[in-house]
């Protein structure tokens, strides 16, 4: 059985690499240099989406030609894990946590020159080198709602407390309203979001270090803060604000679930802007940020998801000019914004002006925070000196979907992600 089982993966492995060819030619012929591009697909970024985007990139590097590698999930950091120990790591790769591959040398390490262009080109420090290219911000997360059921249930005013957020999802459910729309599946994220966002507010925004000062063991997942903002969580579990059956749902199920009206609140990244406003469901959605226990306002936030390199790579120079150039070409990142909804690092750039409302709406949010000074990293989605260790995401997920099923309770899920931590490291 074990046998049948790893050969059916080594299989599924292979036929992932076959992948295509997009843009440049067949690359090898006439000076040409190929490299492979490890992507992943979402409702947001169909491969219609990467294939336009390398062909964008290469019509304008001729001599460049790019073979698209997908991951089987969204877990690319997962994938690309695989692919190095079979010795098959991608020359380029894109939204890859950089943290275990930049330690082992197996990332390129940007230069000051090659980062100047980005509004924040000190991100995701790991050793003091910065591999991953910091192409874009991210907020993780706001809370999307649908308009129609708050009216529905007397809410007229979006939640600007904990308390608020109580009392608006008392008063959805008591209209038989499901108050939150979550999911899990084998992505796992969706589960956590919203203690991803009681984390950030509530821990971070008190200690903003915290994560580094966790790394250092100078604190733990068992010590009162973290505890504290976990029970907040269980706490929705308790007054039936989430449906414990929905942890079995994938992201994309998830997703669509939101938009079929099937809940009044969705908890992710501002990357569902771009599904909101594209695909326009027969509902109004608003966004309002993760509300604080007294209303002050913090947003969790964190800049990267950029592509990083293969520091190996028989072809450096070659993926060192695409990762860039697709980063910075501005059709290609208007493309991005209306695909998938992010805020871009890059100085200078404006979103174009057909973006949708949706993403209007979160984008001024977090520009307000900005100029406040009220942005703090998202719990679990860093990925350098100041995140979770390598492994710890999925952890962080199953101690999320262990509260909500009732396998765990808090000060279990807290001293399961401890230990976790000590294994990990």
């Amino acid at each position: 059985m074990r046998r049948s089982f790893a050969l059916g993966a080594a299989l599924l492995l292979a036929a992932s690499l076959t992948g295509c060819t997009v843009g440049g030619g067949t690359g090898g012929s006439g000076g040409g240099a190929e490299i492979s591009f490890l992507t992943f697909e979402t409702p947001n970024l169909p491969p219609s989406y990467w294939d336009s985007a390398i062909k964008r990139v290469t019509d304008r590097n001729p001599g460049l030609s790019v073979k698209k590698l997908v991951a089987p999930s969204t877990d690319r950091t997962g994938y690309a894990k695989q692919l190095l120990q079979s010795g098959q790591f991608p020359d380029v790769a894109i939204a890859v946590d950089s943290a275990g591959f930049a330690e082992s040398g197996n990332l390129y390490a940007w230069t000051p020159e090659e980062l100047k262009d980005f509004q924040f080109p000190g991100a995701n420090p790991i050793k003091g080198g910065h591999h991953q290219l910091p192409a874009n911000t991210q907020t993780i997360p706001p809370i999307y709602y649908n308009k129609k059921l708050f009216a529905d249930a007397g809410i007229t005013s979006v939640p600007a407390t904990w308390a608020d957020l109580l009392a608006a999802s008392e008063k959805l459910k008591a209209k038989g309203i499901t108050p939150f729309t979550i999911g899990g599946g084998k992505e796992g994220f969706p589960s956590a979001m919203l203690l991803d966002g009681l984390v950030s507010v509530d821990v971070y925004g008190k200690t903003p270090d915290w994560l580094s000062r966790r790394r250092a063991d100078q604190v733990k997942f068992t010590d009162p803060d973290f505890q504290r903002a976990f029970g907040k969580f269980a706490d929705l579990v308790a007054k039936g604000y989430l449906d414990k059956t929905q942890v079995s749902r994938d992201y994309s199920a998830t997703e669509a679930a939101f938009l079929k009206g099937e809940g009044a609140m969705y908890p992710m990244g501002n990357w569902f802007a771009a599904s909101a406003d594209a695909k326009k469901p027969s509902f109004d959605i608003g966004v309002f940020n993760f509300p604080s226990e007294d209303g002050k306002l913090v947003v969790p936030a964190y800049t990267g998801g950029g592509i990083v390199v293969n520091a190996k790579s028989p072809n450096l120079d070659a993926a060192r000019k695409f990762a860039l150039a697709f980063q910075l070409d501005k059709e290609q990142i208007d493309a991005s914004v209306r695909a998938d909804g992010l805020f871009p690092a890059i100085k200078g750039y404006t979103p174009p002006s057909d973006a949708g409302p949706v993403f209007k709406a979160g984008y001024d949010l977090y520009r307000e925070a900005v100029a406040k000074n009220a942005v703090v990293n998202a719990f679990s989605w860093e990925t350098a000196d100041d995140g979770l260790l390598p492994g710890m995401k999925d952890k962080v997920y199953q101690a999320a979907q262990d509260v909500i099923t009732g396998r765990k309770t808090v000060a279990d899920a807290c001293a399961f992600l401890d230990t976790e931590w000590a294994k990990a490291r």
